[in-house]
């Protein structure tokens, strides 16, 4: 049985969703980080043992990209009609990820606003929060989804 999409006029405010399970790999956290964040504590253990962190980190940045990667994946499932997004209001990262920890995500709606001056779409605005195999929340953002009505014909 194949679920159905998800417009934006199959979900409310308080709608909530559990997704992910994402095995953050060292190698994965020295390659991001080599790419995007080089600095020492995500890339060197010596110089992360040293600092606050303790060991090595990933990045923030890398957790999000993590997250979005687990969002995609869980919020996808049958179908979902997303048009991408205008921005992220607020991020917060909470704890450090470190190579090792499993990540999975937890979503509640707090806004749905339909366009005035495009009735086939509109936004959700949501409140994420990330958390590690301990479910200590590592990261929370406030994000915001541009999603397509539901076309008349359906």
């Amino acid at each position: 049985m194949t679920n159905a999409v998800k417009y934006l006029d199959d979900m409310k405010v308080g709608d909530r969703a559990a997704f992910g399970s994402y095995p953050v790999t060292r190698e994965e956290v020295l390659d991001f980080a080599a790419k995007y964040d080089p600095q020492a504590f995500h890339l060197d253990d010596a110089a992360a043992a040293k600092t606050h962190f303790g060991r090595l980190s990933a990045s923030g940045w890398h957790t999000c990209a993590m997250t979005m990667r687990m969002m995609v994946e869980g919020l996808t499932v049958g179908g979902q009609a997303s048009l991408g997004s205008p921005g992220i209001d607020q991020i917060r990262w909470l704890k450090p990820v470190y190579p090792g920890d499993t990540l999975r995500v937890e979503t509640v709606i707090t806004e749905i606003r339909p366009s005035r001056s495009k009735p086939d779409i509109g936004t959700v605005h949501s409140d994420i929060t990330v958390f590690n195999q301990s479910d200590a929340p590592v990261m929370t953002m406030k994000s915001i989804g541009l999603l397509k009505r539901r076309p008349a014909e359906a």
